[in-house]
């Protein structure tokens, strides 16, 4: 299993525009983070314009399913992303 961090780069009026979406994206959130491949995630704050989230997972595979069905990135709210394979050193691994 690797750690990779899904770094999203929102709209500038991406606070007042996730609303109506806020309910499907966490329900999808949640999901991911009862199997396990979501460890971590939420929006980096002044200014919120990314947002972080961490997997851990076995390769990129789900978090590109992940992307796809995310109404925040099917419906704009998400400009462009990246995902970065994370070489974690420091910590307490739980699995």
């Amino acid at each position: 299993m690797k750690y990779y961090a899904l770094i999203y780069h929102v709209a500038e009026d991406y606070i007042t525009r996730r609303t109506q979406f806020r309910e499907e994206h966490l329900h999808l959130a949640n999901e991911a983070a009862q199997r396990g491949d979501l460890i971590l995630g939420g929006a980096l704050r002044d200014p919120y314009d990314t947002a972080l989230l961490i997997f851990r997972v076995t390769d990129t595979s789900a978090i590109e399913r992940f992307v796809h069905d995310d109404p925040y990135h099917k419906n704009g709210l998400v400009l462009s992303y990246e995902v970065r394979e994370w070489n974690v050193v420091v910590g307490i691994d739980k699995k």
